[in-house]
């Protein structure tokens, strides 16, 4: 039926449902200030005039090469009714190669290329299928060994009578390319040593696309550098043709200030220092303070340069002191550490030796020492780290001391988590958390409070104050060996960027496996995303301590 494109237009459509988006995005005679709102007898034919050829221009794009426009009627509005006609298909495709691809040793990448051939014989006949496939080609002759491959030649010939398209292509490979040395350009405050640990690329390697741009990420993703560019020209010699990386320097050296409030610790102001050439060497120091209401923290961190198998190597020291529940901790400790990254996977290995003064309110001050081994492996599947609606992650934790070993105790730490994040309709979200822990001990006695553990608060147990569900010892709340917890919520997301949140989670650390029980935690929260993430404030009633309790975080996907 004949409808209005948009409120007040002067023009109306009767056209396929199908082929109305096509024309209703390109149709020039339907833009703001095109058309008068009363146009003269004179105006209106100039605009069927003009409506027509364009309607007739974007019909053929999708196949359609024999419509018929006309217009119903004399008065206002313009009445154009659309008969696309019949659609025009493709009879055959035929792929030619020209250059070194044409040879011998590429027989079975050609036949490869031809079967995969995306754009087949018999779909209808479309303008950007075409081009699609077109630029498809290049890049599957271009990905290795040919980056000066070109179109030959490309034919799209179109009979009206039978409705068919026969499509040709000539794509010419050019020769074959092998890979150069470097040739760095914009270094000034680093060594070039620091850029040629990235590449793996040997003089004489067959051309490979994707391995520049593996080069060309590895580098983007170190602090050194603001911008980088990897390439490898078409226009010298063939045989060890350099590759060229373009390079913006990231200023090596940044001072820090920031300051925040949250529910758990309290207000907090930060200073920190970033050197990302400490000593000249391209080691990456991190340094800073941390003050908390109830949680201080000095940290100091080196970070050695990233190395061509993906790991990353540290080493570092902090001194620590918390206090909450009434149990007062000071931890001073050094460490190394190695990451890994592959893809989504991320593993992360340390070494800990680390002493814990350990005061809880009503009992006695201890002293406990640890070595400790501990190793996190992480897979997240999102769509987005900081606001993340539809994917997994998934962590496990595997850790201990031995007393043979420099530690007051034997023991080991067990710990998975993983959240599920579902999209629900065009915007709100289901997430979905479960938590769970052991440390397997004769006793809690002389393990660190870092390999026990206590919840509740925000990101926790909400309902219940941060780290008040653990083990009475005096007047203070510490750590147990078992933990659980369980979480649904719900959020309401709005366009501005504002939504609401109903949530459950049940959790508790014990130091008893047969008496555990889960304590229930419900409410409602506001939700704003931000740049670092989903700002939360929730409002939790504990049902254990039937009381309710407002939480503030910043919700990320750890």
């Amino acid at each position: 039926m004949s409808q209005p494109l948009f409120a007040q237009s002067p023009v109306t459509l009767d056209v396929d449902q199908a082929l109305r988006p096509l024309i209703e995005k390109h149709l020039s005679v339907l833009r703001d200030g095109m058309v008068a709102e009363s146009p003269s007898p004179r105006e209106q034919q100039a605009i069927v005039q003009r409506a027509r050829g364009e309607i007739i221009d974007l019909l053929a794009t999708e196949g359609y090469f024999s419509p018929t426009v006309t217009r119903a009627g004399q008065g206002l509005p313009i009445q154009l009714k659309i008969d696309a006609g019949p659609r025009t298909r493709i009879e055959s495709v035929a792929v030619s190669f020209e250059g070194t691809i044409s040879e011998e040793p590429y027989a079975e990448r050609r036949r490869r290329i031809e079967a995969e051939w995306p754009y087949k014989a018999g779909q209808p006949f479309r303008q950007a299928d075409w081009d699609a496939a077109k630029a498809w080609l290049l890049e599957q002759v271009g990905e290795k060994d040919f980056p000066a491959v070109r179109f030959a030649k490309t034919e799209a010939r179109v009979n009206p009578e039978t409705r068919q398209a026969t499509l040709s292509v000539v794509v010419d490979s050019g020769p074959a390319y092998t890979m150069g040395a470097l040739r760095i350009d914009g270094l000034e405050e680093y060594d070039e040593k620091l850029v040629r640990r990235f590449n793996d690329i040997e003089p004489g390697d067959p051309y490979d696309r994707p391995r520049l741009l593996e080069l060309q990420r590895a580098l983007q993703a170190t602090p050194y550098f603001a911008s980088v560019v990897v390439d490898m020209p078409t226009d010298g010699p063939t045989e060890r043709a350099p590759i060229d990386v373009v390079l913006v320097e990231g200023k090596p050296k940044k001072l820090t200030f920031g300051a925040g409030v949250s529910s758990n610790n309290g207000y907090r102001a930060q200073v920190g220092y970033r050197d990302a050439d400490f000593l000249g060497r391209g080691w990456q120091l991190s340094t800073g303070i941390q003050l908390e209401q109830k949680h201080q923290l000095f940290f100091s961190d080196v970070y050695l340069p990233p190395s061509r198998e993906g790991h990353q190597d540290s080493f570092g020291g902090q001194i620590e002191r918390s206090r909450s529940q009434g149990l007062t901790i000071q931890n001073a400790a050094v460490g190394v550490a190695r990451k890994v990254q592959r893809g989504n996977i991320e593993t992360h290995l340390a070494f800990k030796l680390q002493r814990e003064i350990y005061s809880p309110d009503g009992a006695e001050r201890e002293r406990n020492k640890a070595l400790t081994v501990n190793w996190t492996w992480t897979w997240r599947q999102i769509d987005d780290l900081f606001n993340p609606r539809d994917g997994f992650v998934v962590s496990t934790q595997i850790g201990g001391g031995a007393k043979a070993a420099f530690s007051d105790q034997n023991f080991l730490r067990l710990f998975g988590r993983a959240a599920w994040y579902r999209p629900v309709g065009d915007r709100d979200v289901l997430l979905l958390r479960a938590e769970g822990g052991a440390t397997l001990a004769p006793s809690r006695e002389g393990i660190p409070q870092d390999f026990l553990f206590r919840t509740g608060g925000a990101q926790s147990v909400r309902g219940y104050q941060y780290n008040s569900l653990g083990v009475t010892e005096g007047d203070a709340t510490v750590g147990g060996r078992y933990m659980a917890l369980l979480s649904g919520e719900y959020t309401r997301w709005w366009e501005n960027n504002w939504g609401a949140a109903l949530f459950w989670d049940a959790g508790n650390a014990m130091d008893d496996r047969e008496s555990f029980r889960l304590y229930n935690g419900y409410g409602v929260g506001a939700r704003w995303r931000s740049p670092a993430g989903p700002i939360a404030l929730d409002l939790g009633y504990g049902e254990e301590e039937r009381r309710v309790r407002l939480h503030f975080s910043i919700a990320v996907a750890f």
